[in-house]
């Protein structure tokens, strides 16, 4: 009896193994081409908006940014509450229709006004309420549109391709400004937006996904997710982890990382070459991941990623020349790519169908506030004492998380489907 039960047992997990290595579904990957080309287009947009808002003054740059990230803080929790309720694919279509009408309204607006403050204001907030509902949408597709098993190697393509929509975003950004302005910038928005819209009106999901009670109002619905994701024990480590990664490793590149050039004497080709090869580690273990699929300890293999990107930290901070450097980028690059391609799939299994939009808005909620918090508290710390300084507490903050995610039994007992 007990022969025949470790056979099923490894026919079950060769099933398994061999649905998790099949290809991904054409329903997810057209829904991915267009979400990316979407991406990129928007880094264009950003990139434009921010150099159209720069010509009024810093002042006036700082409120842009602003008017995009507090409306989309204040309104994720309600709006992954509206995506459980009515349903993510509904949502992304709404999003997508509301954006390609205000890109090409930009568009028709800036080339007949110019680039007034007000106008790139009203965008700015259009954008951040509009993210506020897409984001935690789109976050939870892929359960959607994918197998459990296969959600590692979606997740990690997904990954990559988002690496390579942000790399070329900005210098698409740069030629479309140089090109036709801010109106040109605008209006290859409206197209990726207008191709997303087309594939979701063509792409249904294809695992039902149970949506959340409508007795409930959805301010309690949008509670009722945090509730959620602080009781779980797998879900409440993951959240702790995201937040460290977010305000303790994103800031590594984005703001420490031309401080410390600077301090060098490097130049800002070098910073630009450290942050490319963050962008290259990152890449490369995210279509490793989609190749070969996630370690069979998952939660192990996004705790490893934080420690892995630690070492990153530490060798760009203390690197004597930027070859090391650029080499530390690229190890940063690859824990954060490790880390991410085990965190989302973690997320996304351990979360009821019901709840899935909601807990992606925590998760995005969580980086936005740790994000905010620590850029300004590390630079504050820069000024007091050096950015290898700030750069050191970073790689102890971001190894202490890796440990403490390896300590916690529910993650580090958490396999993969």
């Amino acid at each position: 009896m007990a022969s025949q039960l470790d056979i099923g047992r490894a026919a079950t997990s060769a099933r398994a193994a061999t649905s998790a290595r099949a290809a991904l579904p054409r329903p997810y990957l057209a829904w991915l081409a267009g979400t990316r080309a979407s991406v990129l287009g928007d880094a264009a947009m950003y990139f434009a908006l921010g150099w159209a808002a720069s010509a009024h003054g810093g002042t006036m740059a700082a409120l842009v940014l602003t008017a995009i990230n507090l409306p989309r803080t204040v309104l994720l929790l309600l709006g992954g509450a509206v995506g459980d309720r009515f349903g993510a694919r509904r949502v992304m279509i709404a999003g997508d229709a509301v954006m390609l009408t205000a890109a090409l309204v930009l568009a028709a607006a800036s080339s007949h006004w110019g680039t007034r403050p007000w106008l790139l204001v009203v965008v700015a907030a259009v954008i951040g309420v509009v993210d506020a509902f897409y984001l935690p949408a789109t976050g939870s597709m892929p359960r959607r549109l994918v197998g459990e098993e296969q959600l590692p190697r979606a997740l990690g393509m997904q990954q990559a391709g988002s690496q390579i929509a942000t790399l070329l975003g900005a210098p698409l950004g740069g030629v479309l400004v140089a090109s036709a302005g801010l109106p040109g910038a605008a209006l290859v928005d409206a197209g990726t937006f207008a191709v997303v819209l087309v594939v979701l009106l063509c792409v249904k999901p294809a695992f039902d996904v149970e949506r959340s009670s409508r007795d409930e109002s959805l301010l309690a619905g949008a509670a009722d997710g945090v509730r959620l994701a602080v009781k779980d024990p797998v879900l409440r480590p993951a959240l702790l982890l995201t937040a460290a990664a977010a305000g303790f490793l994103l800031p590594v590149v984005s703001l420490l990382n031309p401080l410390l050039a600077r301090e060098h004497g490097w130049g800002a080709g070098a910073a630009g070459l450290v942050a490319a090869g963050q962008g290259v580690g990152m890449i490369a273990v995210s279509l490793a991941v989609t190749r070969r699929g996630a370690m069979s300890r998952i939660g192990v293999g996004a705790a490893v990623g934080l420690c892995v990107a630690a070492l990153g930290i530490a060798v760009v901070a203390v690197a004597p020349v930027t070859g090391v450097a650029v080499a530390g980028g690229v190890v940063v690059g690859g824990g954060s790519g490790l880390f991410a391609c085990h965190i989302g799939p973690l997320v996304l299994t351990s979360v009821p169908a019901t709840h899935l939009s909601r807990v992606q808005a925590l998760l995005t909620l969580v980086q936005s506030l740790a994000l905010l918090v620590a850029n300004n508290a590390l630079g504050v710390l820069a000024d007091a004492g050096t950015a290898v300084i700030a750069a050191g507490v970073c790689a102890l903050a971001v190894c202490g998380a890796g440990v403490l995610g390896l300590a916690s039994k529910p993650l580090r007992g958490l396999h993969r489907n």
